[in-house]
């Protein structure tokens, strides 16, 4: 098993996430907004969209090297499983359900004569012997046995749970909230299931002009795009609550120091200072190229540092948003109780001010990782994002630049690097309005 310093820090993410949802649990404050958003159909059901891609990015971080191949390439889960749309490329652009390249070429015919023609593709509808009878009913009837097979997992899904939570009946399957979240579960498993089974015999999102399947490289863009919104928002957040809540407690000379600092930090181009950053790991890397022997662990390294620069450069928002609202809980009369009572300041940081403001970090974290997969995708268009060689969705927006100028247009990759991200983007925007309105005081009930 290989071990990626990513993949090192989204399952330490994943286990402090995990430890804060039982903190936070535990605290009575938190369970009406809790309870309100549980009972949110629109903040359920995007959970679940985000659930459902934080799952497909969690198989795509176990890396191991493969041993079917004699360079003994490193690979992940998601690409053991999807083995078939890895390996199955094309000579070129072919589109999406297509039998044939999408360019003419010349073909040599059987008793030696040439014709100029669209090629029939290696794999996608090899299957088939006339495609232009075949293709329509073959696609439908594929999509139909793949969608019924997503519908009988679904089932026994719905069953497992209906039998262990046989005393909760009401409370997880017969309000409209729930409701909604078993019919979105249900359609996730049925379209994947039939996406899958499709992808065995067709280029669901056609190929690009290396004859990569488009589908593979929007899929192993999830991982890409959630590593640089929750990694970035990890680093972001001990600098703009430490550093938020001690300008707001102290005040003085520590609140002007750091009120310097990220005015500073702000008037600095963040454009300039990421393009400074990845210029000098390339050339570090350049200089250690022993160390970087394998394209992954480069593009790795590059990732990473990518989301070390945008945390530097992102943390300074809510860090004023902390330190205002600490200048007010601090002439609350508790606080100037516990002063009073000679109370230790960093009892009172951890026991009072921590708390209170946990409500104004949670709202800004899931706003914010929403934008950060876009920013992504601004940054790898202009190319100091992530490594070329990396799965993203900004690569692949970039790369459909000069395909969208190419006569006929090639509009897939574009398209499906659009339907990924708009889906991605929106739950997270669903879910932090849901948050934002469960947390925010004036709209207690």
């Amino acid at each position: 098993m290989i071990i990626l310093w990513t993949d090192t820090l989204i399952y330490l993410l994943v286990i402090a996430i995990s430890l804060a949802i039982f903190f936070i649990g535990k605290q009575p404050q938190m369970r009406r907004p809790i309870k309100k958003i549980g009972a949110s159909k629109t903040g359920m059901i995007s959970l679940v969209v985000l659930i459902f891609f934080v799952i497909i990015g969690l198989l795509d971080s176990v890396h191991f090297k493969s041993t079917e191949s004699r360079t003994h390439e490193i690979i992940s889960l998601l690409d053991y499983w999807a083995k078939p749309l890895r390996e199955q490329g094309e000579k070129t652009y072919s589109a999406p359900f297509s039998t044939q390249l999408y360019s003419k070429e010349t073909m040599t015919a059987d008793d030696g004569t040439t014709q100029w023609g669209y090629p029939r593709l290696k794999f996608g509808g090899a299957h088939l012997q006339n495609p232009e009878a075949e293709w329509k009913m073959d696609v439908f009837t594929k999509a139909l046995i793949g969608f019924g097979k997503g519908a009988g997992l679904f089932a026994l899904l719905f069953i497992f749970f209906w039998i262990t939570l046989h005393k909760n009946h009401e409370h997880f399957f017969a309000n409209p909230t729930s409701k909604a979240v078993w019919f979105v579960l249900f359609t996730l498993i049925s379209k994947t299931y039939m996406l899958i089974d499709l992808s065995m015999y067709y280029h669901v999102f056609g190929t690009d002009k290396v004859g990569e399947d488009v589908f593979y490289q929007a899929i192993k863009s999830i991982r890409t795009g959630l590593v640089i919104g929750s990694l970035t928002t990890m680093i972001m957040l001990p600098l703009a609550i430490v550093f938020g809540i001690m300008a707001g407690f102290f005040r003085g000379w520590v609140d002007d120091v750091i009120q310097y600092i990220y005015t500073t930090l702000n008037s600095i181009p963040s454009v300039l200072l990421i393009a400074a950053s990845i210029l000098m790991v390339q050339v570090y890397m350049s200089n250690h190229a022993e160390d970087f022997n394998s394209l992954i662990v480069r593009s790795d390294m590059r990732l990473l540092f990518l989301c070390l620069i945008l945390g530097v450069t992102s943390w300074t928002g809510l860090c004023r948003m902390l330190r205002a609202e600490t200048l007010k809980l601090r002439e609350m009369e508790y606080v100037q109780a516990a002063q009073a009572l000679g109370v230790r300041r960093g009892a009172i940081l951890i026991r009072h001010i921590l708390p209170n403001v946990m409500h104004i970090v949670l709202i800004s974290v899931v706003l914010d990782f929403s934008g950060l997969v876009l920013a992504e995708a601004v940054l790898s268009y202009i190319n100091i994002g992530v490594d070329p060689t990396t799965y993203s969705w900004g690569n692949m927006i970039n790369g459909a630049r000069l395909e969208m100028a190419r006569d006929p247009v090639v509009w897939w990759s574009l398209l499906a690097s659009f339907i990924f991200m708009f889906s991605l983007v929106l739950a997270a925007n669903l879910f932090a309005d849901t948050v934002r309105n469960a947390f925010d005081p004036r709209r207690a009930d």
